[in-house]
């Protein structure tokens, strides 16, 4: 069986560890070239010592890497120095980034929510978003594939497939939303310490995260016209784990068929049965999606619910499915392991 040679740039943050664990057990892949340009000439085991067990390469800078000789490069950078490091890669070099950098069309969008200019407008029309149950066909063919920030997919997961079947009011959606702290990254945060964390529960970035332009595009698309939605993330004091509640107005019958009818054949998206909510938990260390429907007490306000683990399927384990189609290999292919229980 052939492999593809697979480079990690941004080896030495979560995404990145997350990335060469999935590979590990990957039938296909194996790891070529590690980047971290700060850490660069250490190995791995130093960075991440749980994963001493494997063989890799030891980490190098970004430019001392032969492209010419990898199949596929995930790019786990920090936002916005990712499109500069991508404008010089080879352009026939198959590129999955996680950043935020290639998500949004709208170059102008792009300025607005981080606040600087764009900086490689040449390669944005060829991103394609990377919800892959979405944009699957066009994942397949392209060369960059943009992934979805992790809070903006699990709202998306509950919410597209009512608004292509019109079973919801497109102007009446509220996400209330609660992530674990590896969603900030692993650089040194004085809001991430474990004692401002632990016991503790709280909102942050109200009415102006960042995922909320990828809410506005990508609801838009799905419902034909302008759609924004209310958005709230809020910190949980756990590692891993997210868990949307979004209030809709519908009729919860007719809300769960639409989800289950267009997640039927989906190998990683879950619908549970009607009345029964999801938790974290269930999904931990997996690429697994689980979405529950509840009807609320109030007539015509449902509550719809989703829950992914934000390093894998709302990131890492994203990446690779994102991959797997890209290099032609079954799309599951690394990412069938159960979640981590208790």
């Amino acid at each position: 069986m052939s492999t593809h040679a697979i480079a990690i740039l941004g080896a030495s943050g979560y995404t990145g560890a997350e990335l060469v664990r999935l590979i590990a057990t990957h039938p296909t892949m194996r790891v070529a070239a590690l980047t971290a340009d700060r850490r660069a000439g250490e190995e791995m085991a130093a960075v991440f010592p749980h994963l001493r067990h494997l063989d890799l390469p030891t980490l190098t800078r970004i430019e001392d890497v032969d492209f010419g000789a990898v199949d596929l490069a995930f790019c786990a950078l920090p936002h916005a120095t990712t499109q500069e490091v991508i404008s010089k890669l080879p352009r026939d070099l198959k590129v999955v980034d996680l950043s935020a950098d290639f998500r949004l069309e709208d170059p102008e969008v792009y300025a607005k929510w981080y606040g600087h200019e764009h900086l490689a407008l040449d390669l944005q029309p060829e991103a394609v978003y990377g919800l892959t149950e979405f944009y699957r066909e066009r994942i397949r063919a392209t060369r960059l594939c943009a992934g979805t920030g992790c809070n903006a997919a699990t709202g998306m997961y509950g919410v597209l497939p009512l608004l292509e079947a019109g079973v919801i009011d497109p102007d009446n959606i509220i996400i209330d939303l609660a992530t674990g702290v590896s969603g900030a990254g692993r650089s040194p945060k004085e809001g991430m310490l474990h004692s401002e964390v632990s016991e503790g529960f709280h909102a942050y970035n109200i009415a102006k995260h960042r995922h909320t332009a990828e809410f506005d595009q990508e609801f838009s698309k799905a419902a034909g016209r302008p759609v924004k939605c209310s958005f709230t993330p809020h910190l949980l004091p756990q590692n891993r784990g997210i868990l949307a509640t979004i209030h809709v107005k519908g009729e919860a019958a007719a809300i769960h068929s639409a989800l289950a009818a267009r997640y039927a054949e989906e190998p990683f998206i879950h619908v549970l049965p009607l009345g029964e909510a999801p938790a974290t938990r269930h999904v931990r260390g997996s690429n697994l999606c689980h979405v529950g429907v509840v009807a609320d007490r109030i007539e015509g306000h449902v509550l719809v619910f989703s829950t992914l683990d934000n390093l894998v399927k709302g990131a890492s384990g994203q990446a690779m499915q994102n991959a797997n189609l890209m290099l032609g290999i079954d799309e599951t292919s690394g990412l069938t392991m159960a979640p981590l229980f208790p």
